[in-house]
């Protein structure tokens, strides 16, 4: 059996708020009889992109475990490199990556526009993912990026999503992917994409209530829902399950 937590948008910004809130997920995630195989955060790791965020970032989540972390659209890619442990080719923007931990494989994507809050992925980013995809691989196959192509119907969320997909879609299509993992719209949520499945982590920071909800008449994100996160799990010959769960902040 192999165990992903996967994690998305803890914002750290230097308050207690986005500390505890993510120290509650990590001590949850401590207090496992047996420890996940790998730990993957899918962006926002801080919220203004700040040396000093970055070192509050690579703090909480020194564990025990491998950490894999990309970047989302609070993300600013030269103090990201300079503070954290990515493995990325050249340097300032994009942050793509390539890491292996045990029997996966991990394509990590950087979907960030400098400035923007929406995703993109440009001709060039694309030909370096098929490339990438055309190499042989035995184990399980992730693909994780930030921005997930798919709308939420939600009215503010849906203008800040991963822009022209289709190019992307034509990349994974067909490929012996396990799944593709994001995070960006602070829910969990479960849908697919090229024939894929999409596996959205709920946000660390705060939740993003859909408009009809009761939640939604005080304002784009709700601050007092509990934190929570995703348990990939992958067995042999099983498919993929994936779990969520809620973590009370302390």
């Amino acid at each position: 059996m192999y165990v992903i937590a996967h994690l998305s948008d803890p914002h750290l910004d230097g308050t207690d708020t986005a500390r505890d809130r993510l120290r509650s997920v990590v001590g949850y995630l401590r207090a496992f009889s047996r420890p996940v195989d790998v730990v993957l955060v899918t962006g926002d790791l801080a919220d203004h992109g700040l040396p000093a965020e970055y070192a509050e970032v690579a703090a909480e989540l020194d564990l025990d475990v491998p950490v894999l972390m990309l970047p989302g659209n609070h993300d600013v890619s030269a103090p990201l490199r300079a503070g954290l442990p990515v493995d990325s080719p050249g340097q300032g923007h994009p942050v793509h990556q390539v890491r292996y931990v045990g029997e996966a494989r991990f394509i990590l994507l950087d979907t960030s526009v400098p400035g923007q809050n929406h995703g993109l992925l440009s001709a060039e980013s694309l030909d370096w993912l098929s490339a990438i995809l055309d190499e042989p691989v035995d184990g399980p196959l992730f693909v994780a990026f930030h921005h997930p192509p798919n709308k939420l119907q939600h009215p503010v969320l849906d203008q800040w999503i991963l822009q022209d997909a289709e190019p992307l879609a034509a990349v994974l299509r067909d490929r012996p992917i396990t799944a593709i993992l994001t995070g960006h719209v602070h829910n969990a949520v479960a849908t697919t994409f090229a024939g894929h499945p999409l596996l959205v982590a709920p946000g660390i920071r705060s939740t993003g209530p859909l408009p009809f909800e009761p939640a939604a008449a005080n304002g784009l994100v709700d601050v007092e829902a509990p934190p929570g996160l995703a348990l990939h799990v992958v067995a042999d010959g099983q498919p993929l399950v994936t779990v969520y769960r809620v973590v009370p902040s302390s």
